[in-house]
Parts: structure tokens; sequence; C-alpha cells
């Protein structure tokens, strides 16, 4: 087989396959909502014999008018019973034409909803690695473009249903004439079908290509107009550089869009005269039948009207179902967005977390990697937090602290070894209650462009209501200061995405994330570089409250400043993926070691 014409069977497999996506999100169409589906389906049916109707009526009037013409008596009552018949009729088809579109309003809103929340609920049950692989992240992307984009497809289905019913009506008389002229319309017009489902899968294959692409220009567009790199755009002159890539890389896109809208231009433009020809054929065998006398004036009206309808309808049936069969295949990764399940989850018969915890957290030999990668981050480790205990993990950056704190999270699964929990694997526990015994602020903590109320209760979303209990954990990472400041305290919008925000430096921002920490009811407290952003006096007043917060919890701390995790009980230092020492600060410094080393070096850049 040729690779051209194997490539055009390869397509039309796709097509086919792709239609197996349609079952579930018409499940998804009924559901969001079954009344309404339900409406406009009938409404569609109605609307499509209308067409026949007309033209029949259309047929009877002539009839009588050359009837009256032949100087044969006529009922003048039938005739303005008929013309009434045609108003009705007329008049029905526009109310209902417009209730259909009222019904796909409503229908389209309501579908768009609900897919946007399965997306929302679904994306919250995957795995934190998911979301870290740039080709989860653009199906992920077309995925969320589906919840809009695909209504189109939707309300092309019923519009495939009202054709089908209204060619069905139509054709009847055209194949009662003459079964062979029907085929030969049809005949006819399948060129065009073809043509135009090729240049729509080419299309497709197209945009699917270009994800990536469109994804970078969005990035370059945020660059270039964010409140976040305006600083160093400014300062390093970037934006010429930002603007010319932008337009390279756009200017690269037009112009592959750009050659495949002109051969379907020009394609189906030679495609669809081929079809014009089947009717006009068609028209002329029905003219010379009524010229010899084989058709009556108003047979011959009925049939032209019906052929010349069901060649449009025919037309726009291939048209219409070529549609569906190649927007389906965007579809695809709608459905296998859906199809995704996280390896990390809850399995049958899994225990609460222990309340309160007795024996502490273990890790035994554990060894991570990340996925596709073959560099091991932890090897062979064993470690243990008791409960009350407070430990520092310290080391250069990319020795492990993170990935040993999602780790414990159970964020991620340990590669090999196990995690422990009073003596239990953590993956014997529901994860979500898990979850709900942790806390952690991570270096690259979350600003939530909300309220100051929802910033803070965005760590136990269930005290949302609870003022006095947010205002306590603002006072406990000083957010409290902010907060009597703002004019509508803690109701005060954050961010300057929408009206009426206040703009926050980094340390502003971080004393929230620290809130929502001190806010969760956990028993065991994670801070990556807690302090990262914020000034001496803040760093110390914090360290001094996180002392008295943590008094009785667990509490695991990373951070570079060795000023701050001497009041640690413990500190662990990483280094290539494994514990180099651990003991308190004292031993460290009377070790002589990696510490020693790195405190003496931070040191003497303040003496």
């Amino acid at each position: 087989m040729q690779p051209g014409l194997r490539a055009q069977v390869r397509a039309w497999h796709d097509r086919v396959q792709a239609l197996k996506n349609l079952p579930p999100v018409i499940a998804l169409l009924w559901n969001s909502g079954r009344a309404l589906v339900a409406t406009e389906t009938s409404l569609r049916i109605v609307s499509a014999l209308i067409p026949v109707s007309a033209l029949w009526i259309g047929k009877l009037i002539i009839d009588a008018v050359v009837q009256a013409g032949m100087g044969h008596p006529v009922a003048m009552p039938r005739v303005w019973m008929l013309l009434a018949a045609e108003f009705l009729l007329a008049g029905l088809g526009t109310v209902i034409g417009r209730t259909i579109d009222y019904c796909d309003g409503r229908i389209a809103d309501r579908f768009s909803l609900t897919v946007s929340l399965r997306i929302m609920d679904h994306a919250a049950t995957l795995d934190v690695a998911s979301f870290e692989d740039p080709v989860f992240y653009d199906v992920l992307e077309r995925a969320r473009v589906q919840a809009t984009d695909r209504i189109a497809m939707l309300q092309a289905m019923g519009t495939l249903v009202q054709q089908a019913v209204t060619l069905a009506s139509l054709s009847a008389g055209v194949i009662l004439f003459s079964p062979w002229l029907f085929v030969a319309l049809i005949a006819c017009i399948t060129p065009a079908f073809l043509g135009e489902s090729h240049f729509a899968f080419l299309g497709y294959s197209l945009a699917h290509s270009l994800t990536p692409v469109r994804r970078e220009l969005d990035y370059l567009r945020v660059l270039a107009t964010s409140k976040e790199s305006a600083k160093e755009v400014k300062i390093f002159g970037l934006a010429g550089y930002l603007r010319r890539r932008f337009a390279e890389i756009s200017g690269g896109l037009i112009a592959r869009n750009t050659k495949l809208a002109r051969k379907r231009l020009w394609g189906g433009s030679v495609l669809t005269l081929v079809g014009s020809l089947g009717y006009y054929g068609g028209y002329a065998y029905l003219v010379i039948q009524a010229i010899h006398g084989r058709l009556s004036v108003a047979n011959l009206t009925f049939l032209a009207g019906a052929l010349a309808a069901s060649s449009s309808q025919i037309q726009a049936i291939f048209s219409t179902f070529a549609s569906i069969a190649d927007q389906s295949l965007f579809l695809t990764d709608l459905v296998k967005f859906f199809a995704v399940r996280p390896r990390i989850q809850s399995t049958a018969g899994v225990l609460p977390a222990p309340r309160p915890i007795r024996d502490g957290f273990e890790f035994q030999k554990v060894c991570f990697q990340y996925p596709g990668s073959t560099r091991s981050v932890l090897r062979d480790l064993d470690f243990r937090i008791h409960p009350g205990e407070r430990v520092a993990l310290v080391g250069a950056n990319g020795q492990g602290k993170t990935t040993f704190v999602k780790l414990l999270a159970r964020l991620y699964e340990p590669t090999a070894g196990r995690i422990l929990l009073d003596g239990v694997d953590l993956r014997e526990y529901r994860l979500d209650d898990l979850h709900q015994q942790i806390g952690v602020i991570f270096q690259d903590f979350m600003r939530y462009d909300l309220p100051a109320r929802e910033n803070i209760a965005a760590g136990q979303i269930s005290e949302i209501r609870n003022s006095e209990r947010l205002l306590r954990a603002a006072a406990s990472s000083r957010a409290i200061e902010l907060i009597e400041r703002f004019p509508d305290g803690l109701e005060q919008m954050l961010g300057r995405r929408f009206e009426g925000g206040v703009d926050l430096s980094g340390g502003e921002w971080q004393k929230f994330a620290l809130a929502r920490g001190y806010l969760r009811d956990a028993q065991l407290i994670i801070l990556d570089e807690p302090t990262a952003a914020l000034d001496a006096m803040a760093e110390y007043e914090v360290f001094r409250r996180f002392t008295e917060l943590t008094a009785g919890r667990m509490a695991i701390m990373i951070s570079h400043r060795f000023s701050t995790v001497r009041m640690c009980d413990r500190i662990v230092v990483l280094e290539d993926g494994a514990i180099r020492e651990q003991g308190t600060h004292g031993q460290l410094l009377a070790n002589g070691g990696r510490y020693a080393l790195m405190f003496e070096m931070q040191a003497s850049s303040y003496r």
C-alpha cells in the first residue's frame, strides 16, 4: 500500500474510532439538562416535518390554480384553508426555530458547567506527578478547551437528527418517482463529503500538533504583559525580544493554517461543483418529463422542490456528520483525561489516620526517582521523627529536601522502601484523612487572588466563617498587622487581578501562607523555607511563635538559614539523597563535619 493511501486509511480509521467518544459525551449532555434535551429533540423532529408539509400544501394550491385556469370549478374555502395552513406552518417553523435556539443556549451553559465541574473534580483526584508531565499537561489543556469549544458539535448532533428526518420525508416523493434519481444524487454529493471530511481531519491534526506552540505563545504573552515580569522585562530590555519571538512563532502558525485553508478552498470548490451537477442533472430530467406530459405542473413543482431540498439536506447531513466525526477526534483528549486514574489513592478497607499519633513517622530504605528520570533523588533513606519532635532538614539545593516532604505527605510514592506511620505503611491509611493531619507550607506557596478570609481559610476550608480562628492564625503568622490596616479587614481582596484588590510584597504574601499552615489542626507541620521572603525582625517573630505553636506537635522545617534551624530538637543534613549527619546544633558544630562547614561559611558573612 502506498504511503499516501495508507495515511488516508489511517485517517478514516481514526475518525471511525473517534466516534466511540460520543456516547460518554452524550451522557454528559443528557445529565446536564434532561428536560431541555428532550424538549429540544422533540422540537427538532417537528421542525423537520415542516418543509415536506409546506411543499405538499404548495402542490395542492398549484393544483387548484391549474384547475381554475382550465375552467374547472374550485372550492374557495378549501383554497383559503390551504393558504392558512401554509401561513401557520411558516409561523410554527419560526416559533420552533427560536425555541430551539433558546434551548441550545441553555443546554450549552449547563453542559459547559457540567464538564468544567467534572474536569475540576477529576483533576483534584490526580497525582501531583501528572501535573509535572508536559505531555499530560497538553492533554489537560486540550480537555479544558473541550468544555466550551465542543458546544457547536453537540448542537450539530441535534441538527443531524433534524436533517435526517427532513431528508427522509422529502426524499420519499423522489424515491417513489425514481429511486435511481435519488441514488445518482447521493453518488454526486459523496465526493464533496469525503473531501470536506479529509480537510477537517487535517485541521484536527494541525490543531493537535500546535497545542505546545499555543501554550508557548500564551506564556510569551504573559511574560510580556504581567506585573510579575514587568520589572525584569523593562530593566533587561526584553520587550523587543519577546515581541519578535511571539511574532516569529505566530507567523509560522499562521502560515501553516493558511496553507491548509488554501487547499481546502480549491479542493472543496471543485468537489462542491460535482455535487451541484447531481442536482441540476436530476432537475433537467424532471423538466424533460414534464415537457413530455409525464408530470403535471404541480407534481413538477413538488418534485423539483423535494429534489432541491433533498440535495441540500444530503449535503448538509454529510457535512454535519463529517463535522461531528472530526470534532469527536477533539473529544479524544477530554475522554482520555477522564480516563486517567491516580496511582496514589485510597483502597478498600483503608484505615483512618491515627489520632493521636503515638510512634511517629519512619522511613525504611526509601528510594525515589522522578518519573522519566534515572537519577535517584533519595537513596536508601532511613529516618524517624517522633511525636512532639521538631526536625530541621538542611543541605544544598537539589539534595532531596522538598522531595522528602512530598513523600512524607504522600504526594508521591517511594520508588523503593516504605514509609510507616505508627508502624503502619502510609498506603494503608485513607488518603484524605492522612492529609488532614498534615499542614504544609511549600516554598513555592500559592498567592490566591481572593479575599484575605479565603486566603487564610484555604488551610482549613471548613473554618471559612470562623473569623475568630482565622484571626488567631493571622496573629500567629503576623498577617494580622496587614488585616488591621486593610479597609475591609478579612474581606479585603488580595492581589491585583480583580477590582479593589491590594498588592502585597513577597514577605506579606508569605505571612498569609503561614497563616494557612497555622490554621490547620494538624499533628505534623511542615515548613519549606517558611521565612525566605521575610525581613530579619519578621523572621525572628515568626520563629518565636513557631516554637510556641508546634509545642506537642511534630514539625519539620527546611531552611538555609542556620540561625533559625538551631532551635529545632534535631538537625538532619541531606547530601546526594542520603543522610550525611544528624544531631543538635551543638553536636554538629562539635563534630566539625558538613553542617559545621556550612554554618561557618554563612556565619562569616555576618562578621
